[in-house]
């Protein structure tokens, strides 16, 4: 029997065109030839054509299989097959590093299998990656390591520019959408330490709306990920990758989105991005930026960003001469076009 109907279809506010155009291509091209697993597509989000023309991307680290089945994502769940390669953190830099990209966000996959949830694989991924291409801004998406705050240690250390985890829904619907291993307060433990161990580094967390909660649950999670110590928020609308998935509950309106943002900006955030379309790593290079200079605008938040990519391009390229390691990108292949 088919599965009955309770929503809507999707309003015409949110219909994206389809991914294209030249460096979407290129970016695509490469990824299949250096064998990199991108959540963009694995999680078939709506934003890849607009993050990849921008010049950022979501690295999925530790294959395409997650020990954890979550009812909103579309990533395989199972038992991942063989060991962690460890080659991988030192294949994924060099990839990158060679990639015309001035953002990269680092994910995983949740790898209950392993005894450090996978946190040392991570952080050596990004150490490696820091000391190949010192001027690509990184954020690490990461899981929640069973709540091991050991493992969470460990990939605070390796000093990304930001350090991010999804709390997802709100309280009320964890063990029904999320897996069981998973939980809302687990997540804020682990939320919480990352301040308690580096005070200066940028917090990120995303929630999903439509998919059961109300508007009171919303403002009641964004203040307790307020009170964890995160600096950002996303806030954004679910969409049921496949009929096996959660269904969805509501189409949020945009007004309710903009809501949500001054509410966050009253709440003490850096910086909420709230909207329909908005994920976890929407536009992560442009958050970042507008999350340090939020005062400055848009147009000093552009110069600034592109003036740190071309001094941190001089400043590599100058190591390399003095150490004959191989050339990067010409300065001015990551500002945004």
């Amino acid at each position: 029997m088919a599965e009955s109907v309770r929503f809507a279809p999707k309003p015409q506010w949110l219909k994206v065109r389809a991914p294209g155009g030249e460096r979407y291509g290129a970016l695509k091209d490469t990824f299949r030839r250096l064998d990199l697993h991108t959540v963009c597509e694995e999680a078939h989000c709506p934003n890849v054509g607009d993050c990849w023309s921008e010049g950022t991307a979501t690295i999925m680290l530790m294959g395409d299989t997650c020990t954890r089945g979550c009812r909103f994502c579309a990533v395989t769940t199972g038992h991942p097959r063989g060991a962690v390669d460890v080659r991988e953190p030192e294949h994924v830099a060099r990839a990158l590093a060679q990639m015309p990209l001035q953002y990269v966000v680092m994910t995983m996959v949740d790898r209950d299998d392993l005894l450090d949830g996978g946190a040392g694989h991570v952080a050596s991924t990004v150490r490696r990656l820091k000391q190949l291409r010192r001027d690509m801004l990184v954020e690490t998406l990461v899981g929640d390591f069973a709540g091991h705050l050991e493992s969470v240690d460990v990939t605070v250390d390796a000093q990304p520019d930001v350090w991010a985890h999804n709390i997802e829904v709100v309280r009320r619907l964890q063990r029904t959408i999320r897996d069981v291993r998973c939980g809302y307060e687990q997540s804020l433990r682990v939320l919480r330490r990352v301040k308690e161990r580096s005070p200066n580094l940028l917090t990120k967390s995303s929630i999903m709306v439509g998919i059961g909660e109300n508007d009171d649950e919303v403002l009641e999670t964004m203040r307790d990920l307020r009170s964890a110590g995160v600096d950002i928020v996303t806030i954004g609308q679910y969409l049921r990758p496949t009929p096996k998935h959660a269904a969805v509950d509501r189409y949020v309106e945009p007004p309710r989105f903009e809501q949500f943002e001054r509410e966050g900006g009253a709440m003490g955030f850096a910086f909420v991005a709230s909207g329909p379309l908005v994920r976890s790593s929407y536009k992560a290079a442009e958050v970042f930026v507008r999350t340090v200079l939020r005062a400055a605008g848009p147009q000093a938040a552009d110069a600034a960003l592109n003036a740190r990519i071309g001094a941190a391009l001089a400043r590599t390229a100058s190591e390399v001469a003095a150490h004959h390691t191989a050339s990067l990108l010409p300065a001015g292949a990551l500002v945004r076009r």
